[in-house]
């Protein structure tokens, strides 16, 4: 009789563990509280082993049933949890989504409105001014031939700008451009004169990086080929470019050679009481001219050709040409 009784009783706990976790399961709120419900009803110390510690009253027979009976039980128990749990996650997320939702018609406040980089402005400025004089854009492959990039320029096979040091070869006869002049070529191989363009884009030498050097670098170069040009339009286009851009400095003309033009100049800007070179101009070489089959007795042309980051740094003063390269927006914000 005490047998059954005590299998009664344990029965009876089980059923009312059940009843009430159920309920108390359905009415928590919060993860923390459900998860010390979890602790209180299935621990160690919990409540289910404490019923089950009267196990030892019952015969050979009857706990094999209460065990299963538990194990349903705590299984079911487990479960409901769990699905709570993931409840409450729900609609937490949910509650969450709500407070966070944003109206995309509201105005931005306070966000800061990007700036272009002063090498793409300072460049931009430069080809809307040749453009104002009737000049159109042209691009071409940074990744060049020899022949392009040399050859066809007058540039002979022992000039020191073909040298390994000053050059950046790759396989096959290819090289990174040094400059932007073998997209006049290419221009002038399919377009008969008169022409007149500008040629930006990145250039590329082995100079060791210092503040005043970068072996990557942008360039612009013009070119104009028309009947009966001579050094007086060249020179009236690079003033009237370099007062257009600077303003009132002085400017002075100097003798110089280039492969491409004949005769050549070196073009300087007085800059902080010095004078600065800002451009390489020249007329072009006759040799350049026939060898892309121009008749060089009719068309002649100028070419000009200017550092963007030079530019640059005496437009903003800067005396450091590595700082267009850091990315350090103490620098970049200021324009």
């Amino acid at each position: 009789m005490s047998d059954i009784a005590s299998l009664n009783q344990i029965e009876n706990e089980l059923e009312q563990l059940s009843n009430s976790a159920y309920e108390t399961i359905q009415n928590i709120d919060d993860e923390k509280e459900l998860e010390n419900l979890r602790i209180s009803l299935l621990g160690k110390k919990g409540k289910l082993s404490s019923i089950l510690k009267n196990m030892g009253k019952l015969n050979n027979t009857q706990r094999p049933l209460i065990g299963q009976k538990a194990n349903i039980l705590k299984s079911t128990l487990l479960e409901k949890i769990n699905s709570r749990k993931e409840e409450l996650i729900n609609n937490a997320l949910e509650i969450k989504i709500a407070n966070e939702k944003i109206d995309i018609t509201i105005p931005s406040v306070g966000n800061p409105t990007g700036n272009k980089h002063p090498l793409i402005s300072t460049q931009d400025e430069i080809v809307d001014i040749f453009c104002g004089l009737g000049y159109t854009v042209e691009n071409g492959p940074e990744i060049e031939s020899d022949f392009y990039n040399f050859e066809s320029l007058n540039i002979p096979e022992n000039h020191p700008a073909r040298d390994m040091q000053d050059t950046f070869y790759l396989k096959d006869n290819f090289l990174l451009r040094t400059h932007t002049s073998p997209v006049q070529i290419r221009f002038l191989e399919n377009n008969p004169p008169p022409v007149r363009i500008i040629a930006p884009g990145r250039v590329y030498r082995r100079d060791a990086v210092d503040a005043t050097h970068s072996p990557v670098f942008n360039q612009v170069e013009v070119l104009c080929i028309d009947e009966e040009i001579n050094f007086s339009h060249l020179r009236g286009t690079v003033l009237t470019f370099l007062k257009t851009f600077f303003g009132d400095l002085p400017v002075r003309f100097r003798a110089s050679y280039f492969p491409f033009t004949e005769p050549s100049a070196e073009v300087d800007v007085k800059w902080k009481g010095k004078w600065l070179e800002v451009m390489g101009c020249g007329m072009v070489d006759p040799m350049v001219l026939d060898k892309l089959g121009i008749d060089s007795e009719k068309w002649t042309g100028f070419a000009a050709g200017l550092g963007v980051e030079r530019f640059c740094m005496v437009r903003h003063q800067i005396d450091d040409i590595r700082k267009f390269y850091t990315n350090d927006l103490r620098f970049l914000e200021q324009f």
